[in-house]
């Protein structure tokens, strides 16, 4: 029997690398700036200004604005950024030290090799297994087996974490304990669509029909996961399926399904994000749903990058909430590689 994902679930350091879409609170300004607002802005000078939300938002002491710009650093190639990534290893957060870990091996950083070494006898498991990731990218690749290891822990969050870096890994010889860890009735839910992801992503095409169960599920939340998975499979059935979700009932599952073509290079989910503007279909929401909104859009605009949606980017950099401006950094970073 399917389960709505639980409160419990490790949400925080998963959806760090599921395209930063966690549920942030603060205030938030609506969505009511119209196109002819930006029409003259040129996009180029938001670059400095993009460049130092994320500078300082990697000194915030909120620890999760800290992990939201170590994602930014490690996603757009920002290596000039990284030795203050670097620093964060030593961060009192478990949270921001396993961003700062996979930051170092997804950049391939070896000048944070040393570092990684301290992390390898961290007190948090989490923590450890992102140590060993990185090594792993920096080519140690026995470290590998810390991860294996781990994806049969008895805590599911490290079983999680272990199967999402085990697909991030690109370890193709992981692919049967992924299935098996995902078909385990002793993982739950969460691992089990981790799993999923984790298997699409090394592109073992079987995984389409579980995808799909996930798109067709009554929960939203589930639905997302099942698109962003669909987004690493990057098949022309897969891009097939996420068109399709371009007309869930829930608007946050359309604005990721439009983003997740944009990976495809296709701009077809544009209009799903500009009728967000043109319908104002923020309206009536509350702060919260809007600001996940703000955040959705901007990730959707930086892989889109289609000049009517470009222009809204100089806009959200000035946003009230720190979440939506370090999203609309990345954006603008990734509309001007």
């Amino acid at each position: 029997m399917e389960h709505k994902l639980k409160n419990n679930a490790p949400a925080l350091i998963l959806l760090l690398v599921t395209c930063l879409i966690v549920f942030v609170f603060g205030c938030d300004e609506s969505l009511q700036t119209t196109p002819g607002d930006l029409n003259t802005t040129n996009l180029s000078a938001s670059w400095s200004k993009a460049l130092r939300i994320i500078q300082d938002a990697l000194m915030d002491n909120d620890p999760l604005v800290r992990v939201h710009a170590i994602e930014v650093v490690a996603s757009t190639r920002q290596l000039k950024l990284m030795p203050q990534v670097q620093r964060l290893v030593q961060d009192n957060y478990v949270p921001v030290r396993f961003a700062a870990a996979l930051a170092v091996g997804d950049l391939e950083y070896s000048p944070a090799k040393r570092s990684l070494n301290k992390l390898l006898e961290d007190k948090d498991t989490n923590v450890i297994i992102a140590a060993a990731y990185a090594m792993g990218k920096l080519g140690s690749t026995e470290h590998l087996q810390i991860l294996r290891k781990a994806a049969t822990d008895s805590d599911q969050m490290v079983r999680a974490n272990a199967v999402l870096l085990l697909g991030k890994s690109g370890d193709q010889s992981s692919l049967q304990l992924l299935w098996n860890t995902m078909q385990d009735k002793y993982s739950d839910d969460k691992v089990a669509y981790q799993s999923a992801e984790a298997i699409a992503r090394l592109g073992d095409k079987r995984i389409f029909s579980k995808l799909w169960t996930m798109l067709i599920s009554a929960y939203h939340d589930v639905r997302t996961m099942g698109v962003i998975a669909m987004g690493q499979l990057k098949t022309s059935e897969a891009k097939n399926a996420l068109i399709r979700m371009l007309d869930d009932d829930v608007l946050e599952v359309r604005l990721v399904a439009a983003e997740q073509l944009g990976h495809f290079r296709d701009p077809i989910g544009e209009p799903k994000v500009l009728e967000v503007f043109e319908k104002n279909l923020t309206n009536g929401l509350d702060l919260q749903a809007v600001e996940r909104t703000n955040v959705l859009i901007a990730l959707a605009i930086g892989q889109i990058r289609t000049p009517a949606l470009k222009k809204f980017l100089p806009k959200m950099l000035q946003n009230e909430s720190i979440f939506v401006r370090i999203a609309a950094a990345k954006a603008v970073f990734q509309c001007l590689k």
